[in-house]
């Protein structure tokens, strides 16, 4: 069953085409990786998902309801609840550096839910022994490395129990030493069904773990396949000097 649907999806910045006509599903518990050349519009679509840009025509369904509607958004309590489903990693981990690890995960649902403090802490604690962090509950950003960042930004993201996760090049902005550390938190979040859609420039991370692959260039979908059919068949020819270039 589908719980994103995305049709005809347009995004223009002033005269650039960012987003050409995209189309493609994700079904529950599927892991969805997008790859392709920087600018290609892959994480524009991520931050179009969340809300975080507003799209210029096309429709958005988020567990068959509409986001946007061939270029019409639906009202902005319908537009808080379904971007709610989702949870999102950036590349840049945007954690408050005046926040404790445990004070970054738990100062949304404190600000936002209705649940006692125990239930969150209890939860925030959960999490950061998911992540490996439980030693570092009361560190400051500043005291962590790139990876242990990312990990904290990734159980930040769960504490409001997203149905659906988005990655932004989540390790792009980490040394090659600290990517697998991210990397294998991924793959546990995947060994458990979660719904993901991770843009990346890890190619052995696409083939070893999502069920499909998207490739992207221009602003649009150039092909789309299994790992085995992107990575050992691709189709297009833009598809076969991008993966000769950066696959590894």
């Amino acid at each position: 069953m589908a719980i994103i649907e995305i049709n005809n999806l347009q995004k223009s910045f002033n005269q650039l085409n960012v987003l050409k006509d995209i189309n493609f599903t994700v079904n529950n518990n599927e892991v969805i990786a997008i790859i392709g050349p920087s600018g290609s519009g892959k994480s524009t679509i991520l931050r179009c998902l969340v809300h975080l840009e507003k799209v210029d025509g096309g429709t958005i369904k988020i567990d068959d309801k509409y986001l946007v509607e061939k270029g019409n958004y639906n009202q902005p309590r319908s537009i808080k609840e379904l971007t709610s489903k989702m949870g999102m990693v950036f590349q840049h981990f945007n954690l408050f550096p005046h926040l404790t690890v445990k004070e970054n995960l738990e100062l949304v649902p404190k600000t936002i839910t209705k649940q006692p403090y125990e239930a969150i802490e209890q939860k925030s604690n959960e999490l950061l022994k998911k992540v490996g962090l439980s030693d570092r509950i009361f560190a400051y950003p500043s005291q962590l490395s790139g990876g242990q960042k990312q990990r904290v930004a990734i159980a930040r993201a769960l504490m409001l129990n997203p149905e659906i996760m988005l990655f932004d090049e989540p390790t792009s902005a980490l040394d090659p030493e600290l990517t697998g550390e991210v990397l294998s938190v991924m793959k546990d979040l995947a060994k458990e069904n979660m719904t993901m859609i991770v843009v990346t420039h890890e190619m052995g991370f696409a083939k070893d773990v999502a069920d499909r692959v998207i490739f992207m260039d221009r602003g649009e979908i150039v092909e789309t396949g299994t790992p085995t059919e992107i990575f050992e068949n691709p189709q297009s020819k833009r598809t076969k000097e991008f993966l000769s270039k950066s696959y590894r």
